[in-house]
């Protein structure tokens, strides 16, 4: 189920996306709040098909356990590709001329693990200056109805995040005349939560292995989609929010 809403506010969601090499710094949360990572690099442009290797103590001078990750994504139209593309070019010329998709997703990562933590712990109040308000108040009634297992896969820590893609791009006009660009970011990420194995949709099971194959930790390799929009209305403020959730067989 997709949980959408009009435009809303989120300045600490805007610098963490729209501040060029900025670190994202949120307003003081509660002690209960979650501790924010450091950003991480920008991906490489997409191409039809990609791929993502994720290694750690590899080589004859590696210290600790051995893991080993390798994730496939692949894209089907070369058009949608170049489509986005030109979307970001029209951003540049006539929105934004400093916008950069690489700073963009690394910002919408970080803004995805923080909230996605959050949907998870329940934490829906610190919310507010990230999701829109019409999708807060679907999320409210959603994830209280969740069983645990479903509840704990919601997170997704910044370093489990396998791959990032950019899907649909829009600009557009409301009937005021106030413009508006979305991007609808998609994630991949690792979960260790106890689902079945069987679990419908694009959720797939991998086994980790650390130090030897008598040592494995099970993970799902779980999706999800979040949109962000921003006004670009002259005198407008420069705030991303979320104004899209799906977490697929999960969020629904």
């Amino acid at each position: 189920m997709a949980l959408r809403a009009a435009p809303g506010r989120g300045r600490w969601l805007a610098r963490a996306l729209a501040a060029p090499g900025a670190a994202w710094v949120p307003p003081p949360p509660p002690a209960a709040a979650l501790a924010l990572p450091l950003p991480l690099a920008g991906l490489r442009p997409l191409r039809p098909s990609a791929g993502f290797a994720s290694t750690a103590g590899q080589g004859p001078e590696a210290e600790g356990p051995q893991r080993r990750v390798v994730v496939v994504v692949r894209i089907t139209s070369p058009f949608a590709w170049l489509r986005t593309r030109f979307y970001y070019l029209l951003i540049r010329l006539y929105f934004d001329q400093e916008f950069s998709i690489e700073e963009f997703t690394r910002g919408a990562k970080q803004a995805f693990s923080v909230v996605s933590k959050l949907l998870s712990q329940r934490k829906l109040d610190l919310l507010d200056e990230l999701v829109s308000a019409e999708v807060l108040q679907v999320l409210k009634e959603k994830i209280s109805l969740l069983p645990d297992n479903h509840r704990d896969a919601l997170a997704a820590d910044i370093d489990a995040i396998m791959y990032t893609t950019e899907g649909d791009v829009r600009i557009y006009y409301d009937d005021d005349g106030r413009k508006f660009v979305s991007i609808l970011m998609r994630f991949w990420y690792l979960n260790g939560a106890n689902l079945p194995d069987e679990v419908p949709g694009e959720t797939k099971v991998f086994q980790i292995v650390f130090g030897d194959e008598g040592t494995k930790e099970k993970r799902h390799l779980l999706t999800a989609n979040y949109e962000f929009q921003r006004e670009f209305t002259e005198g407008a403020k420069p705030d991303w929010t979320i104004t899209r959730i799906e977490h697929p067989r999960l969020l629904e």
